[in-house]
């Protein structure tokens, strides 16, 4: 799907583990979208302690969310579409993403800490580790209408998932 007449950004978030960089992929090539990873745009000082098992304060987060606003920023004023993987657990991590802009959407994907710590474990070669998870469900503050996200349950394929994202949007599948 090409570019609508006006651009729109989608941050995909949710808890390690809920298959952000998967879905957010697969819908990004699903409407011909720009993708990129927020996992891309930590320094490596948030890798490290990430890595170590130490979560990351708001401090830490500070700088990863204005790269990641920049590139939101860049698009839009380039008027091209995208869709960006952010974890953006707290209500005001998403506010610094979307601020007042209709073009920038948040698409919530929801699923039980059984079901993500199951994936977690199987999940090879990243620098989240599984020990994290707990403190990542801690810190969710879930959208609330307010925020107008579109909110997805990770309980079924990232496939079944791209489809009621795209339903939501109002895209025919």
């Amino acid at each position: 799907m090409a570019d609508e007449l006006s651009p729109t950004v989608l941050v995909v978030m949710g808890v390690s583990g809920s298959g952000k960089s998967t879905v957010a992929a697969l819908l990004a090539e699903r409407l011909g979208w720009d993708f990129a990873d927020g996992d891309t745009f930590h320094g490596p000082g948030n890798i490290a302690k990430m890595q170590a098992g130490i979560g990351l304060g708001d401090g830490d987060r500070t700088p990863w969310l204005a790269a990641i606003a920049a590139w939101i920023d860049r698009h839009l004023a380039e008027g091209r579409s995208g869709v960006i993987v952010c974890s953006a657990l707290k209500r005001s991590y998403r506010g610094a993403l979307v601020r007042d802009r209709p073009a920038v959407r948040i698409v919530y994907l929801s699923g039980e800490p059984a079901l993500i710590a199951e994936r977690l474990s199987r999940r090879l070669g990243h620098f989240m580790p599984a020990t994290l998870l707990e403190s990542q469900f801690a810190a969710l503050e879930p959208p609330g209408p307010e925020e107008r996200p579109i909110t997805v349950s990770v309980a079924h394929g990232p496939t079944l998932v791209v489809e009621a994202i795209l339903d939501q949007l109002g895209y025919a599948a």
